[in-house]
């Protein structure tokens, strides 16, 4: 498995590729760096550089991407195990379709979920810095022409996952990209960007807030939504003890779908997300009622990567519910 991570290894082998890399859980601040690896087992990780990792991405028999943005409280090898899930899943419904490659930033190791959560959010956004700088080296990388010469470019389809705390990472990523190294505006990087559960504010996505820029990277957007998420539910008690009242966009969806640019989606997942993730209703976008089965919401997100569009019979559509009965 590829990955890319902003976590510190236990020894920083800079310039020289770590052939032994090994994640420092007891340190959660984001490196300056990222480092390109690949997972050959659980625990044995090697550090292969950004050439290799987008050579082999190039190379790979498969016609998307999808990149994974973890939520919080996830170490290592629980992004892996989560990322596993979702190779499967793609693989069981088009073999050969889609390559899942996560982003591991690093959540705090400590026990007590309020002190994990505030010491993530200062992660989320530290990671920010480090892989808006991934998101430049792979636009130089697209763009030379000796690594993808005009008689052979890159023709992969990039999409994006972003899951919990996972889309405050993204957001602030392409806030900081656009600020250092595209002043002009963000390209059309991504096909599709999913926010699953997303843990930031509904007003994120309006036009003038930060999070627009999320819909300038992306031919679509589409957030997935349930009023009764729990993890949710204790991220806002959270937030509004310091000082930030506004409800979740992964509880509400956007605060006004008017105000949001006209590639936003969003759909309503509150007829499946504890039936999919008991009791907290809060992954339920990766199998359904029994695990390695897709659920209604995985589904959904797969057919929009194969057709690139969120209602492809239905083209003003901006919402609708998933339910049981549509899957």
């Amino acid at each position: 498995m590829l990955f890319i991570t902003s976590r510190m290894p236990t020894v920083n082998t800079e310039p020289e590729l770590n052939k032994d890399f090994v994640f420092d859980l007891k340190n959660n601040s984001s490196s300056r760096s990222f480092f390109c690896c690949v997972r050959h087992k659980k625990g044995k990780y090697e550090e292969i550089g950004s050439m290799n990792l987008l050579k082999t991405l190039k190379a790979a028999k498969v016609r998307q991407v999808l990149v994974y943005i973890h939520g919080f409280a996830n170490l290592p090898e629980d992004v892996f195990a989560a990322t596993e899930e979702l190779q499967k899943l793609c693989d069981k419904k088009k073999a050969g379709e889609v390559l899942v490659l996560p982003l591991v930033w690093p959540c705090d190791a400590d026990l007590g979920i309020i002190k994990d959560y505030w010491d993530d959010q200062k992660a989320a956004d530290q990671s920010a810095f480090t892989f808006a700088r991934v998101m430049q080296k792979f636009m130089e990388w697209r763009n030379s022409e000796q690594f993808n010469p005009e008689d052979d470019p890159c023709l992969k389809r990039i999409n994006l996952l972003a899951h919990s705390m996972g889309n405050r990472v993204l957001r602030q990523t392409l806030e900081n990209w656009r600020r250092y190294d595209q002043p002009q505006g963000l390209p059309l990087l991504f096909r599709n960007t999913f926010m699953a559960a997303a843990d930031i504010v509904n007003e994120s996505l309006h036009k003038g807030q930060p999070g627009e820029l999320i819909s300038h990277a992306s031919r679509n957007v589409v957030v997935y939504y349930a009023s009764d998420d729990l993890a949710l539910r204790a991220s806002k008690v959270s937030n509004v003890k310091n000082g930030e009242a506004s409800r979740r966009l992964g509880h509400s969806g956007p605060e006004d779908l008017e105000r949001t640019p006209k590639n936003v989606y969003a759909i309503d997942c509150d007829d499946v997300n504890t039936l999919y993730d008991p009791p907290k209703g809060h992954s339920y976008f990766r199998s359904g009622l029994k695990k390695g089965q897709p659920g209604v919401v995985f589904d959904h997100i797969f057919e929009t990567m194969l057709s690139g569009r969120v209602f492809p019979n239905e083209e003003y559509r901006k919402s609708s519910i998933l339910s049981l009965s549509k899957g």
